[in-house]
C-alpha cells in the first residue's frame, strides 16, 4: 500500500475509534437514566391493563369499568408498570350493588414497591375500591369520592393519591433512584412515547451505521483511487 492509502487507512481507524468513544458515552447516559416518578393511569381490558390514551378527568367510563392507578419510576408510557392487581369489576364492586341514577367503578390503587417511592416515604398498601358515582362522572371524580386527598399540578398531572406521596410530582430520578434538580414533569394525563434523559438505542444505532458507512465510502474511494 502507498503513502495515501496508509494515511487513509489511518485516517479511517481514528475515525472508527472516535465513533466508539462516542457511541460509548452516549450509551452510558441513556443506561443510567432511569426515568420519572408519578401515578400513571391504567384501563381494564378483560385480565388485564392497557395504559390510558387520556387523563383521568377526561375519561367517562361505563359502568362496570375498571380503572387502575399504578406508582412507579417509568421511563416512558412503553415500560411504565401497570397495577399489580388484575382488573375484577365483580369482585371489587361485590358489595356495592346496581342503582337508578347511579353508576359503578372499579378501581385498583396500586402505591408501588420500597423500590419506587421517594426518600423517606414507604408506600401504603395496594387496595381497591368501589366507587358509586353519578352516569357522567368522569374516572377523576370516582377515584375522588374513594381516595381522597388527591393533588394535582399546575399542568393538571396526577401528583398524589390519598396523600401518596406527600411531596413531589412526576419528578424525573436518576440511575440511583434520588431526584434530579430541575427535571420536567411527563405530560400530565395521557400516555406519552418516547424515552427521556437521553437519544434512544435505535437512535446510536442509525447514527452508528450511517458514519461506518461515510468511513467505508473514503476507504473504498482511496483504494481505487491508489
Amino acid at each position: 500500500m502507498n503513502r495515501a492509502g496508509s494515511a487513509a487507512g489511518g485516517r479511517a481507524a481514528a475515525a472508527l475509534l472516535a465513533l466508539a468513544a462516542v457511541l460509548t458515552v452516549l450509551g452510558a447516559g441513556t443506561a443510567h437514566a432511569a426515568g420519572y416518578r408519578y401515578w400513571s393511569f391504567w384501563e381494564g381490558k378483560g385480565a388485564g391493563w392497557a395504559y390510558a390514551t387520556q387523563g383521568p378527568s377526561l375519561v367517562r367510563p361505563d359502568d362496570g369499568t375498571v380503572q387502575g392507578f399504578r406508582f412507579s419510576v417509568s421511563e416512558d408510557s412503553q415500560d411504565s408498570a401497570k397495577p399489580r392487581r388484575s382488573p375484577g369489576f365483580a369482585t371489587i364492586c361485590a358489595d356495592t350493588p346496581a342503582k337508578d341514577g347511579s353508576k359503578r367503578i372499579a378501581l385498583v390503587i396500586d402505591p408501588g414497591t420500597a423500590a419506587d417511592a421517594p426518600d423517606g416515604e414507604t408506600p401504603p398498601a395496594l387496595r381497591t375500591a368501589c366507587a358509586r358515582v353519578a352516569p357522567d362522572a368522569s374516572t377523576a371524580e370516582a377515584l375522588a369520592s374513594v381516595a381522597k386527598p388527591l393533588r394535582y399540578s399546575s399542568d393538571a398531572l396526577l401528583c398524589a393519591i390519598s396523600g401518596y406521596p406527600a411531596a413531589g410530582c412526576g419528578e424525573q430520578v436518576s440511575g440511583n433512584g434520588h431526584t434530579t434538580a430541575g427535571a420536567a414533569a411527563p405530560t400530565a394525563g395521557a400516555a406519552t412515547g418516547g424515552g427521556r434523559g437521553g437519544p434512544s438505542t435505535g437512535v446510536l444505532v442509525g447514527v452508528g451505521a450511517v458514519l461506518l458507512l461515510g468511513v467505508a465510502a473514503v476507504l473504498q474511494a482511496r483504494r481505487r483511487r491508489g
